[in-house]
C-alpha cells in the first residue's frame, strides 16, 4: 500500500472562531462548514498556482465541493487531509455562494474545469509544464490530443495511468522519480475523491509540484462526459445537470451529503460566524 490512515471516524463541527485566516504565501481564506475556502479571484487562483509552480514549490490543491467537505466533516483522518491543504477552492457553487453570505464579497466559483483550461490559456503568455496523472490511457491520449492541437505552448511533462489497486511502494517510488525527473511544475491527478485528495497529502515534500485535484475534469476536458452549459452552471444547478446524466451513481451522493450540508450551512450562518 501507499500510505495507511486512521480509521474513518465522524468528525463534530466546532466552527473555528477565527473564521477567516491566511493560508501559506497569504492566501486569503473563508471558514465554510469548519474549512478554509480560499477567496481570490478565478485569475488570482491561477496566478497563485503559477507562481508556486514557478518557485518549484511542492503544494496541494483541493477543488472542494459539498461532497468533499462532507467527507471532511463525516471522517477526521479525511478532515486533516484537508486542513492540511495549501490551498481548497470553491468548485461547487453553493461553497462560493456561501463564502458571498459570510465574506460580502463577489466569489467567483473555482472549479476543476476551468482550472485545466485556464492554466492552458496562460501557456500563450508564460511557461506551463503539466504531468497528467491518473484516468485510463485513451483518456489521456485524448487529452493530448486536444491540448497539442488547441494549446500548443503546453508543455506535457508526462502521463501515467496507473492501476485502480493500491500500488506498490516500488510503484510509488517510480512514479515519485518520473513525476520529478520530467520537471513538471503543475501534477494534475484524477483518481477522484477522497483518494486523490489522500495521495496529493502524502505525497506533499516528495513531488516536487504543485499537486491539483481534478477528479472527474480528465473526462470532461477529454470530450468524453458532457459539461453543463455556462449558465447551467452559473445558476448552480451544473449538480442537476450531472445527475440527469448519471442518475445512479450521483443520486445516493447527492441525498446523503447536501441535506446535512445545508444543514451545517445554515448553523453557520445563524451562529453569525465568519
Amino acid at each position: 500500500m501507499i500510505y495507511t490512515h486512521s480509521p474513518e471516524t465522524s468528525r463534530t463541527s466546532t466552527f473555528r472562531s477565527s473564521g477567516l485566516k491566511e493560508l501559506s504565501d497569504t492566501v486569503p481564506t473563508q471558514n465554510v462548514v469548519d474549512f478554509d475556502v480560499c477567496t481570490l479571484s478565478f485569475e488570482g487562483h491561477i496566478e497563485r498556482i503559477l507562481q508556486w509552480a514557478s518557485d518549484g514549490l511542492s503544494k496541494v490543491v483541493c477543488v472542494a465541493n459539498v461532497h468533499m467537505l462532507m467527507e471532511g466533516h463525516w471522517h477526521t483522518d479525511f478532515a486533516a487531509v484537508l486542513d492540511k491543504a495549501d490551498m481548497i477552492t470553491p468548485d461547487g457553487m453553493p461553497l462560493a455562494w456561501m463564502v458571498r453570505l459570510l465574506k460580502l464579497s463577489n466569489q467567483d466559483r473555482v472549479a476543476g474545469m476551468d482550472i485545466l483550461t485556464g492554466l492552458c490559456e496562460r501557456s500563450k503568455h508564460q511557461p506551463v509544464s503539466l504531468f497528467f496523472l491518473g484516468s485510463q490511457p485513451k483518456t489521456l491520449s485524448r487529452i493530448r490530443s486536444r491540448i497539442n492541437a488547441q494549446y500548443p505552448n503546453v508543455r506535457i511533462a508526462g502521463m501515467v495511468s496507473p492501476p485502480f489497486r493500491a500500488m506498490t511502494s516500488d510503484e510509488d517510488r517510480a512514479i515519485i522519480e518520473q513525476i520529478n525527473n520530467s520537471k513538471a511544475g503543475i501534477v494534475l491527478v484524477s483518481f477522484g475523491c477522497p483518494k486523490q485528495e489522500r495521495w496529493m497529502y502524502y505525497h506533499k515534500g516528495k513531488v516536487n509540484a504543485v499537486m491539483i485535484g481534478l477528479g472527474g475534469a480528465f473526462s470532461v476536458f477529454a470530450g468524453e462526459v458532457r459539461w453543463a452549459p455556462r449558465f447551467v452552471r452559473n445558476l448552480g444547478l451544473e449538480w442537476l445537470y450531472r445527475l440527469v446524466q448519471e442518475p445512479r451513481r450521483l443520486s445516493r451522493r447527492y441525498i446523503s451529503t447536501i441535506p446535512p450540508f445545508l444543514y451545517l450551512a445554515l448553523k453557520q450562518v445563524v451562529a453569525g460566524n465568519r
